[in-house]
């Protein structure tokens, strides 16, 4: 069922600066993940899937090679008559210098003229850097039920993490937001912020054009809007969203997102054909595996060469693994090759980047995974 009287806006705009060399001159958003998959794929599937057509994504920071991938939506289905995929870099210029996005708020304010010429009665906003699958015609649906000015979806974390969000505080028996605080140092609730948000244009509106004018303001939707509206005592509810969601903020985190895909209960399931995520069809071989390779609890995908050892481990697009090399929970991304004899261990592997012969990477008792993202020489 199309959802034509909403319009998604994907915010893609962020540095990625915890994912270290990865992002120097990739966004965030184009991310290699999950052997063949990009990052940006899952919010533009989920927006394909709930029957929404008109899409735009706010790109900012090394954005050449995200703006070409995202570019008319065919990948998503989204490139028919009266839909489509547009990248909408900043247009004000913030500084002498640079034109940016001063912050989530002010990304949608730059770009108010374009929702306007789509005259929907609902905005949903997105980040473009999480991992999950959601269908958001059914948070639209809740945000009716409610009379919703504003509904924020949300996701229980451990009480202990709480800290790290901002988070949500609602009547228990209606979900309404009573309070939102900002990574609080005692937190009250363990209903964590998933920075999805849907809000009714006409109200939205008001509020970003007031924001505009607010010298003192952030311009952001955490620390500013959703607070005006609670000031204002508008009606903002909670959306409890129950599933696989991962922030792939950090270099950890993103080999933790990937090594769950050996799980085959791990909630997302990117073999499910009723939820389907798009993503670029590349033509390359099949995998080939030699008969002296060993594999054990692996993700391998097309392309892939193995002729060594890989244990608990992911393998994307074009992998090699040479002759008496061993690959031991690790990620190898796109072109990654470990060549004859060489052991990576509790590592990330960039794309194309080539561990010489005989080298070794990673440790099995590191705390935290080694990135890999310059050619390794013996």
């Amino acid at each position: 069922m199309k959802q034509n009287n909403m319009l998604a806006m994907i915010l893609a705009g962020g540095r990625g600066s915890r994912l270290h060399d990865l992002t120097n001159k990739v966004a965030k958003p184009a991310v290699s993940y999950g052997g063949k998959y990009k990052i940006i794929d899952f919010p533009l599937s989920n927006c394909a899937n709930s029957g929404i057509d008109v899409v735009g994504v706010l790109t900012q920071y090394e954005s050449v090679l995200l703006n070409s991938y995202v570019a008319g939506g065919s990948r998503w289905g989204l490139d028919a008559r009266d839909s489509g995929v547009f990248v909408l870099p900043p247009r004000e210029k913030a500084d002498a210098n640079l034109d940016v996005y001063r912050g989530t708020a002010d990304a949608i304010s730059q770009n108010i003229d374009f929702v306007d010429n789509y005259d929907p009665e609902y905005v949903l906003i997105l980040s473009g850097d999480h991992i999950y699958k959601m269908n958001y015609a059914k948070m639209l649906q809740s945000h009716k039920e409610n009379e919703a000015d504003a509904t924020i979806a949300v996701i229980e974390v451990p009480m202990k993490e709480a800290s790290r969000f901002g988070i949500m505080n609602t009547e228990p028996e209606t979900g309404r937001i009573v309070e939102f605080e900002e990574k609080p140092a005692e937190p009250k609730s363990n209903l964590a912020s998933m920075g999805i948000y849907i809000f009714n244009w006409k109200l939205l509106r008001k509020m970003l054009v007031a924001d505009m004018k607010n010298e003192e303001s952030n311009h952001d939707f955490g620390k500013d809007i959703i607070p005006a509206l609670l000031n204002d005592d508008k009606r903002l509810f909670a959306y409890k969203f129950k599933g696989y969601w991962k922030d792939v903020g950090t270099i950890d985190s993103l080999w933790e997102a990937n090594m769950d895909l050996l799980d085959k209960k791990n909630g997302l399931d990117l073999d499910d054909h009723t939820w389907k995520i798009y993503t670029e069809d590349v033509l390359v071989l099949p995998q080939y595996v030699s008969s002296e390779a060993s594999i054990k609890r692996a993700y391998i995908t097309q392309g892939c060469i193995i002729e060594g050892e890989v244990r608990d481990s992911v393998l994307f697009t074009g992998a090699k693994v040479g002759v008496g090399a061993k690959v031991i929970d690790s990620v190898l991304m796109p072109g990654a090759v470990v060549e004859e004899g060489a052991v990576v261990q509790r590592a990330l592997v960039a794309d194309g980047v080539k561990i010489s012969s005989n080298v070794t990477v990673g440790s099995a008792d590191s705390e935290h995974i080694e990135l890999v993202a310059k050619n390794v020489k013996g």
